[in-house]
């Protein structure tokens, strides 16, 4: 009897070769960015217990950690800064000051590595407020968009004063990337990017993070942040941030949004990122800790369903442990 020519894929899978040989996606070191937290005042780095392997870290401890990450061929971090608790204010006037803890993180590295390592910092308010919010809250305890642009200008001026290459505005204010790029291209700095959280959605998969950068948040960010139901609001907010002048969309989070993600990709021709956020994060490593789940096998697993639906970059807390089996 004749072979049937339905047996035809299941022959190209009979070796790792031949899987090797005709996979479809791949992913590289080089796509993957670490999400990295340096605290003020610590005089050894400390493990965020609900995100177990990932670290507050001090100078020293994120030089190291950097370093190992550039080594296993991750080419980008994204910084974010824990200030102490009695330097939060009402408008985050830490973030913007140059002896501010995420400022001079980023000081320390870019001095460090130059250019071989992209240094990105979070462009958003809401580590260094004592409400917790993205932006400055009005007479009502709302969060007011255009006086939050005003202090996201200082912030990404700071943050490229200091060597950022790239800015990343997390606050789902209106008109951010317009004002930021305005603000950046005007002191002249005309080379540091922008990657814009595009589609952030209003998502509890966000947990564990909290906990990383000592939020101070009571309520929620439902306002600011996309409503989980909605699915052509965030093609919207990507074109939006492509005609104000990003340099890179971002989807976030990540598995719970592979329709957004697919579909952005689709839309636009500039790259678009995916964050694999915290609670992500966190219940792969929960479960692979109880032997529910081949904890390696998941991690790179979930980075190649990003890159099958179209992400070009991927923000994840895997980064180094990923790169080191690609």
């Amino acid at each position: 009897m004749a072979t049937l020519p339905t047996r035809r894929p299941r022959r190209l899978r009979q070796s790792p070769a031949f899987r090797e040989m005709v996979a479809e996606t791949t992913v590289r070191p080089a796509d993957l960015i670490l999400p990295m937290f340096i605290a003020d005042g610590l005089s050894e780095p400390r493990e965020i217990t609900s995100m177990p392997g990932v670290y507050q870290h001090t100078f020293d401890s994120l030089a190291r950690a950097a370093e190992e990450a550039l080594e296993a061929g991750v080419r980008c971090v994204d910084l974010f800064g824990v200030p102490q608790p009695s330097d939060k204010d009402a408008t985050g006037s830490q973030a913007a000051k140059e002896d501010g803890i995420l400022n001079r993180a980023v000081a320390s590295l870019r001095e460090r590595f130059g250019d071989d390592l992209i240094i990105m910092a979070d462009t958003c308010l809401d580590e260094f407020t004592d409400h917790g919010h993205c932006g400055v809250l009005d007479s009502e305890g709302r969060v007011d968009n255009d006086a939050t642009l005003d202090l996201y200008d200082e912030m990404a001026l700071a943050q490229a004063r200091a060597g950022a290459h790239l800015v990343s505005p997390s606050g789902m204010m209106d008109g951010q990337v317009a004002r930021i790029r305005e603000a950046l291209d005007g002191e002249g700095f005309t080379d540091v990017g922008i990657m814009a959280y595009s589609a952030k959605y209003a998502s509890a998969f966000f947990g564990p993070f909290r906990e990383a950068v000592g939020s101070s948040l009571q309520g929620d960010r439902r306002t600011y942040q996309q409503d989980p139901r909605n699915f052509h609001e965030s093609l919207l907010e990507m074109d939006l941030d492509e005609a104000e002048g990003a340099d890179i969309l971002m989807v976030k989070p990540g598995l719970p949004y592979l329709d957004v993600l697919h579909a952005a990709s689709e839309r636009t021709n500039l790259p678009v990122a995916v964050y694999q956020v915290s609670g992500e994060y966190a219940m792969i490593q929960a479960a692979a800790q109880n032997g529910w789940i081949d904890g390696e096998a998941v991690m790179l697993e979930s980075l190649t369903a990003f890159k099958r639906a179209g992400a070009s970059q991927i923000l994840t807390y895997f980064a180094t442990d990923a790169a080191r089996l690609l």
